[in-house]
């Protein structure tokens, strides 16, 4: 179902994704794609595509700036409506992830993961998922990691088409992005009490 539906969308999107890469070069220059490792499907190690959303400004020290300092209005925009994570679709191409599934998150998350909450790389990360259409970025962690593992105990081929169709509908609301005060989602540091993960 990923192919027969990933291969279509890209070169619809083709048009957009040029148009994208040509006003990120023009605003923030090379490169254009970020390119980060996550871990996918049992823990294993991918390259995840994305538009850059954020500049490399430094302060007189040449230390980084913060994220909410780095994004750019174009940066803004393209999280707002998603479209940074169009380059995904290559990697849905690839085999790396799926159209629905958990969001593959940070590699050091690994470690701070429950047994039960490790059980999200027990089917391919997704472009979008259950708990993305269910409060995405504005949800807790302890929430997130709960629809994600409803999603692998209740997965059905209905369900992925229920929630592409749930994705196109909370795309045009625009809503969810980020938790209020946050300008990207906030770390997960797992349970830090008495040395346990929750």
């Amino acid at each position: 179902m990923d192919i027969v539906i990933v291969i279509p969308l890209i070169i619809v999107c083709l048009p957009i994704m040029v148009v994208i890469w040509l006003g990120i070069w023009a605003v923030m220059g090379m490169p254009v794609i970020f390119c980060q490792e996550r871990p996918g499907y049992k823990g294993r190690s991918f390259k995840i595509y994305k538009f850059r959303t954020m500049d490399i400004s430094v302060d007189k020290e040449t230390n980084t700036l913060s994220d909410g300092q780095r994004l750019t209005l174009l940066g803004r925009f393209l999280r707002s409506t998603s479209l940074d994570e169009l380059p995904e679709l290559i990697n849905v191409l690839k085999g790396d992830m799926s159209l629905v599934g958990p969001r593959p998150l940070l590699p050091q998350y690994l470690a701070r993961y429950s047994s039960e909450q490790s059980r999200r790389h027990d089917v391919n990360p997704g472009i979008t998922g259950w708990a993305q259409i269910n409060g995405r970025n504005a949800i807790s962690w302890e929430d997130k990691f709960k629809l994600d593992l409803w999603y692998v105990d209740n997965w059905s081929i209905s369900l992925d088409l229920k929630i592409i169709l749930m994705t196109l509908w909370k795309l045009k609301k625009v809503e969810d992005i980020n938790q209020p005060g946050q300008v990207t989602a906030k770390e997960f540091m797992g349970d830090r009490e008495n040395g346990k993960k929750i």
